[in-house]
């Protein structure tokens, strides 16, 4: 069962593009990592998706339901925190959370405090009292409260320390394992690796094609790094199946793109001093679309 559906989601801002025919699905159960610059459209998707902005085409569906007619309907399943919180200052976080939870029509003070404790959160303190990385424990706290099926996370960690960014994925994790599904937004490619069980790219209010990452991950594309006499490494060096990305007298680095027997078998032919190979990052395949340098394949 796919829990979010966007299709062919288009918002313009004036004559400003938001985004340009957005459309993917989260199944249940999914975390699903949503990855870009700032810029590309991410907060855009999930502000229409939770009806707080309005789409200039096509829609969303959240369990089924339409997101602009049934948004109050959507609202009481959906955890969100978005990239920037914003609280009436002069209360205290122990007044702004029970005050959350009574949207809900319960106040579950066992869950509170176990949410609070976990982000290690002091209820007692004022909002204004409080230091960015706080004022985002409190929107955790906050978006988890009703144990959402659905829990949107819009660049989640910016302001928490390592300690908490600790704390926090592994409390994702365990609301995942209760059966909750996430959406996780964010720029930083190592945060939605971590916790995603599938990953979007957004470029300039588009979806890259999502296949592209399964492929450029598997075993027919490798980083190499070859050491070997001069004269050998400059056949390799013009090779069409290759990306040189650096050149020393007696060691060549490149990326290879193709059958890995191939190449191993056109290798065996020379005198080989050192040969390593592995995949490639997402950090490098994130630098490679974001850079323009992806090829048609790769």
């Amino acid at each position: 069962m796919n829990i979010v559906e966007v299709n062919h989601l288009k918002k313009y801002y004036g004559k400003h593009r938001g985004v340009e025919d957005v459309d993917f699905r989260i199944e249940e159960g999914e975390i699903f990592g949503f990855i870009g610059p700032n810029g590309a459209g991410k907060s855009t998707t999930i502000r229409c998706a939770l009806s707080l902005i309005f789409p200039t085409e096509g829609n969303i569906q959240i369990f089924g339901l339409d997101s602009v007619k049934d948004k109050v309907e959507i609202a009481r399943h959906v955890g969100y925190l978005p990239s920037e919180v914003a609280y009436y200052e002069n209360m205290k976080v122990k007044d702004l959370l029970e005050y959350s939870m009574s949207f809900y029509g319960k106040t579950d003070q066992k869950r509170l405090k176990e949410l609070t404790d976990r982000m290690d959160l002091d209820i007692t303190r004022k909002i204004d009292d409080l230091s960015l990385g706080n004022k985002k424990k409190v929107g955790i706290v906050q978006g988890l409260l009703h144990k959402p099926r659905l829990i949107i996370l819009d660049e989640p960690t910016s302001g928490l320390d390592p300690l908490m960014q600790q704390r926090f994925f592994d409390l994702i994790g365990e609301e995942n394992k209760r059966g909750a599904t996430v959406l996780f937004s964010s720029h930083i490619l190592s945060e939605v690796k971590r916790l995603s069980h599938r990953i979007a790219l957004i470029k300039e209010g588009r979806i890259e094609d999502m296949d592209q990452i399964a492929a450029l991950q598997s075993n027919h594309y490798k980083n190499v790094q070859l050491s070997a006499d001069a004269d050998v490494l400059d056949m390799f060096e013009t090779s069409a199946m290759i990306e040189v990305k650096q050149r020393f007298t007696d060691q060549l680095i490149f990326r290879y793109r193709g059958e890995i027997n191939l190449l191993l078998r056109e290798l065996a032919q020379f005198d080989i001093h050192n040969l390593s190979m592995e995949d490639p990052t997402l950090e490098e395949l994130f630098m490679d679309y974001y850079g323009g340098n992806h090829h048609a394949g790769a």
